[in-house]
This record gives C-alpha cells, sequence and structure tokens, in this order.
C-alpha cells in the first residue's frame, strides 16, 4: 500500500496508506479530508477535487485529458502542478508522493 502525504488548506500534513486501483480523489475523502469536496464524484466534471502534486511525480502520472485541462482552467488556482485528483490512480509508482489540496474557488 503506498503512503500518500496530503497537506490540507491550512498547511497540516498526514500521512495516509493507500490501495492501490483507486483514485487519489478516494483516497482523500476517505480519510476524511472534508475540503476535498469531489462534488461529481469522480467523473471529471467539477474541478472540486483540485490538488497541486509534488513535481517530482509528474513523469509518473497519467497523461492529462482535455476535458480535465478545461476544467483546471477555470480555477484561479490552477499552476503547472495542478490536477484533479480524481484523475490520478494510485499504484506503487506513487509511493511517498505529496500533494497539497487547493484553495476552494
Amino acid at each position: 500500500m503506498p503512503k500518500i502525504h496530503v497537506i490540507d488548506r491550512s498547511g497540516s500534513s498526514k500521512t495516509v496508506e493507500a490501495n492501490e486501483g483507486i483514485s487519489l480523489m478516494e483516497v482523500i475523502r476517505d480519510e476524511g479530508f472534508d475540503e476535498l469536496l469531489a462534488l461529481c464524484g469522480g467523473c471529471c466534471s467539477c474541478a472540486t477535487c483540485h490538488v497541486h502534486i509534488d513535481p517530482a511525480y509528474s513523469g509518473k502520472l497519467p497523461e492529462m485529458t482535455d476535458d480535465e485541462n478545461d476544467l483546471l482552467d477555470s480555477s484561479d488556482h490552477r499552476d503547472e502542478h495542478s490536477r484533479l485528483s480524481c484523475q490520478i490512480e494510485v499504484t506503487g509508482d506513487l509511493e511517498g508522493i505529496t500533494l497539497t489540496i487547493a484553495d476552494e474557488d
């Protein structure tokens, strides 16, 4: 089970264990981070699971789809490390990844 380091909006960090095969959004939500709304449930239609990913892991992530890119364009808090956590499946390659929950739009 890969360990995922989650930083919430207040800057507090928590390390959680994640089952492979589910999305980062599901991991964060199931660990009780209420500030990650995930309103669409992982359908890539709302951008309320926006996170900033440690740049060291950018090469280990799936390519961003056009839909994800369009949704992130609607955020005032997008940067070069922004991703929708519902679009990233947990794999062993993500062991030790750090992500920060983006500010709410």
